[in-house]
């Protein structure tokens, strides 16, 4: 090789630890607080996605709130999160705060009367 060769292989090679390796593994999204547009700063350089939020934590009303898949009529409720839960809220919409409880879960929608300041 020459050492032009030995230049151009280095500056190609994949290289720190945000180096492209492949596909990531699909995320479950009732677990992971991923979406096609955002995910939680703690995923960077795990998923790749346009931007990362930092967590802002809320606390669960008295009476607690349910947790939906989505903002929609109908929408499936994953559980009902208990009076006084710290919510980790990554974007607000609409009225609705989209989050998690914890990095292993569980993800999903909460409408923001039911979240107070932590």
């Amino acid at each position: 090789m020459t050492i032009d060769a030995d230049i151009e292989a280095e500056a190609t090679a994949p290289q720190g630890p945000f180096a492209l390796k492949g596909p990531a593994p699909r995320a479950d999204p009732r677990t992971v607080p991923l979406r096609g547009d955002l995910a939680h700063i703690a995923l960077a350089g795990i998923y790749f996605v346009p931007h990362y939020a930092v967590p802002q934590p809320r606390t669960v009303m008295p009476g607690g709130a349910p947790l939906l898949s989505s903002t929609g009529e109908g929408a499936e409720v994953i559980c009902t999160l208990p009076e006084g839960e710290s919510f980790e809220v990554l974007d607000l919409t609409g009225g609705w705060a989209w989050g998690c409880l914890s990095m292993e879960g569980p993800v999903g929608f909460i409408h923001i009367d039911r979240l107070e300041m932590a």
